[in-house]
């Protein structure tokens, strides 16, 4: 069965990049044509419950999305077609974990200036609520999370090479012990204030501080869920003129100092 995955995830790869290529042409035609992604879309398809809600999460800083990055959340629709959809913008996220999150931890929150690690915080507070699947807004499913995602699975985590979690895909029930675990680790990095850089104060390299991938499901990321097939930094960022959060956290702080703003 591996294998059969593997080569479908070429497959995949192949017809993305195709896609990919074909959208610089498009949007040299129309350079200001944008998609709507929705704020909330029902299952296509019928999906007995399981400890792991069938609920795809995404979040992003507009929902006004270029060519490439439409085609790559209709393919995660289409691919696992028994999950719903759910989105939310910035705004969306801070009103969020406001209305369900104590005032520490939106105060916390509100003190990180960088959507990336607001996007990293976010996800595993909505999961630890709902539960569901997060993937970032460019990865996509290599096999329908129906079948990844076991009827047994509370949690699932992707390793990549030298097993290292990273947190592009997450998988888990509500109220998770290890989202606990994580949410108050990077409550504290932000409180603190000591790291720099967005990978370590909220990001994957909170997973690998916290977690034991021996100890916890995960499954390889060449066999679940890949990453800028369908897209690229230029039609993600297109609209944003800060850029990725890589070249972004060398001009900005990724946690405000003092109180947050009003």
């Amino acid at each position: 069965m591996t294998a059969h995955i593997l080569l479908t995830s070429r497959l995949i790869k192949l017809f993305a990049n195709i896609t990919k290529v074909l959208s610089y042409g498009f949007h040299a035609l129309l350079p200001n044509k944008r998609f709507t992604l929705p704020e909330r879309s029902g299952a296509l398809l019928k999906g007995k419950d399981r400890p792991i809600p069938r609920i795809i999460w995404q979040t992003n800083y507009t929902n006004k999305a270029t060519l490439p990055v439409y085609l790559n959340y209709l393919f995660n629709r289409i691919i696992s077609p028994t999950f719903e959809y759910r989105f939310m913008i910035t705004e969306a996220r801070a009103d969020f974990i406001k209305a369900n999150y104590s005032p520490e931890i939106f105060e916390a929150y509100s003190r990180l200036q960088i959507g990336a690690a607001q996007a990293d915080f976010w996800r595993l507070l909505v999961l630890q609520k709902h539960g569901g699947v997060y993937l970032d807004i460019d990865a996509h499913a290599v096999w329908p999370l129906g079948h990844i995602i076991k009827p047994e699975h509370e949690e699932l985590y992707i390793i990549r090479q030298h097993n290292e979690l990273t947190n592009y895909f997450i998988a888990s029930k509500p109220d998770n012990p290890n989202l606990a675990r994580l949410i108050e680790q990077v409550l504290t990095n932000i409180q603190e204030n000591k790291i720099n850089g967005v990978y370590d104060m909220t990001g994957p390299g909170v997973f690998n501080q916290v977690l034991d991938y021996q100890k916890v499901p995960t499954t390889f990321y060449r066999t679940t869920c890949n990453q800028g097939s369908f897209t690229n930094e230029h039609f993600q960022y297109i609209d944003k003129p800060q850029g990725k959060w890589t070249k972004e956290q060398h001009k900005v702080d990724v946690v405000r100092k003092g109180p947050p703003e009003s």
